[in-house]
């Protein structure tokens, strides 16, 4: 048995897969939890040394002959959190994960240096966000400044694992374009936004090297003695690039191809799908993020999805069991019901200060199951939007698959069917980020060991869906959901001008002739 193992380290946990790829499945599987510090200013941190626990938690887990057989592991992380490393390798602060929202102040200050939003789009392709790295680092300058003068290396999450592992410091561009300052379009770092993060400090000097963004089979190491021991490994097990959370869920979704569509129903709602060329949005309406893969993934990243259906099933005092029935029984539209479940704050659209809320509440329609339901439209409305935003890019999209904790509904799978207009199908294997994690590290492996494959007849190959749960699109709910749908857009218009951006409507208007900036 030769095997394979993928890591996913994520907001609420750390999971680990081992995939037998020649008799095609999951051997082994683990799952360690982590603690997450959360405070009203929208603070969200977590200490590295929980994900290096939960990681010895997870392969302690794992049978030892299992561990034996495993030949390459990859990494997959969640993004943008920000790993501040002194001289000596050690972690200087806690790491702001990529859904805080307390350095609103910090982007305002970066796009200030730079002259404007739009300047930094020009340079980077994406605006600076307070889920991004670049504010992060600008945080800890302006708040820990003992900390800050402390500071030589600037890691991502996986990036970190990635460092424990091998000895070796290095950045992939996938993952890195999601810092805010990595040129997506050149795969480059931008001098010019490090510059107004920081301009009396060089920060270029303090990123690792870029792993050579023309070749994805490019490894990051080997596994050194040290942890090979403590986690049971083989001696010399082969570490792939890894990457962001969603580049490795798009490798195990398959949307490494053009028309391949993922959405990932987890504590964030993401849709994300390959292209062959850098694709900008002139207004930001979704990120201009490269691929692990050598190519590019606009991606749309809403802050509020399984957290938010948490969250209400905890209000209203429904047991996950009751989810889905629940939501059954209301009929499409909630009932005039128009929810925004930004209880953190939201980044698409960018409302960090932004506020959960509903319209249309009156005695007969104010009921557990319209309220439930208007949340899980009100997310595949704001995944409408990132979708139309790729449309007027140039993007199209034939294929839908969905992951996540979300996906266990069926009837929200129908929801996003009939919102998004797009046949929904479900990939075999839950942990997609994990199993793509995995799949990188096998197509490492046999690189190395020279037997050549495409990354896209790869995932064809390994990549399995479940014939079972299979959603098309029903005309006559379509035919109510877009009219939802403009009715959520002019409500979400109210709450932009309560706190703050533009009406949606007017950017879609401004923006239809636009096709992706391809310079």
């Amino acid at each position: 048995m030769a095997s394979v193992a993928g890591m996913d380290v994520g907001t609420q946990s750390t999971k680990v897969i081992v995939y037998d790829f020649e008799q095609r499945k999951v051997v082994a599987r683990a799952q360690a939890p982590h603690a997450l510090i959360a405070r009203e200013d929208g603070t969200r941190e977590q200490q590295a040394g929980w994900w290096v626990e939960a990681m010895r938690r997870c392969f302690q887990a794992i049978p030892a002959g299992v561990k034996r057989e495993i030949v390459a592991l990859g990494v997959s992380g969640q993004q943008h959190g920000f790993v501040p490393l002194g001289s000596d390798g050690e972690v200087l602060a806690a790491v702001k994960l990529w859904n805080d929202t307390s350095t609103v102040r910090e982007c305002a200050e970066i796009h200030e240096a730079l002259g404007g939003v739009e300047r930094a789009i020009a340079l980077a392709g994406n605006p600076i966000l307070p889920g991004y790295t670049a504010p992060k680092v600008r945080w800890l300058k302006n708040h820990r400044p003992e900390i800050y003068a402390r500071l030589a290396t600037i890691l991502l999450p996986h990036d970190y694992l990635n460092f424990l592992l091998t000895g070796q410091r290095g950045m992939e561009c996938g993952d890195a374009s999601g810092t805010g300052f990595l040129d997506v379009r050149r795969r480059t770092w931008s001098a010019e936004v490090l510059r107004a993060i920081d301009p009396q400090e060089d920060l270029g000097a303090k990123l690792p090297p870029l792993l050579p963004p023309s070749n994805p089979a490019a490894p990051a190491g080997r596994v050194q003695p040290r942890w090979a021991g403590e986690l049971g490994l083989a001696g010399g097990v082969l570490v792939s690039a890894g990457g962001g959370d969603n580049m490795m869920g798009a490798i195990g979704t398959g949307a490494v191809e053009s028309g391949v569509l993922t959405v990932s129903l987890g504590t964030s709602g993401t849709l994300y799908g390959h292209a062959d060329r850098p694709v900008i949005a002139p207004s930001g309406e979704f990120a201009a993020f490269c691929s692990s893969t050598a190519g590019w993934l606009p991606l749309l990243c809403t802050l509020n999805c399984t957290a938010a259906t948490e969250r209400m099933r905890e209000l209203l005092g429904i047991a996950l069991e009751a989810f889905d029935p629940l939501l059954s029984r209301s009929r499409p539209g909630a009932g005039g019901v128009v929810g925004f479940p930004f209880f953190d704050g939201e980044r698409t659209p960018n409302l960090p200060r932004g506020r959960a809320c509903f319209f249309g509440l009156s005695s007969p329609n104010a009921t557990p199951e319209n309220l439930l339901r208007a949340v899980v439209e009100a997310i595949a409305f704001g995944l409408r939007a990132g979708l139309d935003g790729m449309g007027r890019a140039g993007l199209t999209f034939r294929k839908l698959r969905a992951i996540g904790g979300g996906a266990n509904s069926r009837e929200w799978l129908r929801i996003l069917a009939d919102v998004l207009g797009m046949e929904v199908t479900v990939p075999r294997e839950p942990e997609s980020a994990a199993l793509g994690a995995a799949l990188q590290a096998l197509f490492c492996y046999l690189h190395e060991n020279r037997e050549p494959v495409g990354i896209g007849a790869l995932t064809r190959e390994h990549l399995a869906l479940d014939e079972q749960r299979v959603f098309t699109p029903d005309p006559s709910r379509r035919s109510i959901y877009e009219e939802a749908y403009q009715g959520y857009l002019g409500h979400l218009a109210q709450l932009q001008t309560l706190y703050g951006g533009e009406d949606p409507r007017t950017e879609a208007t401004r923006s239809n002739s636009k096709k992706g900036e391809v310079p």
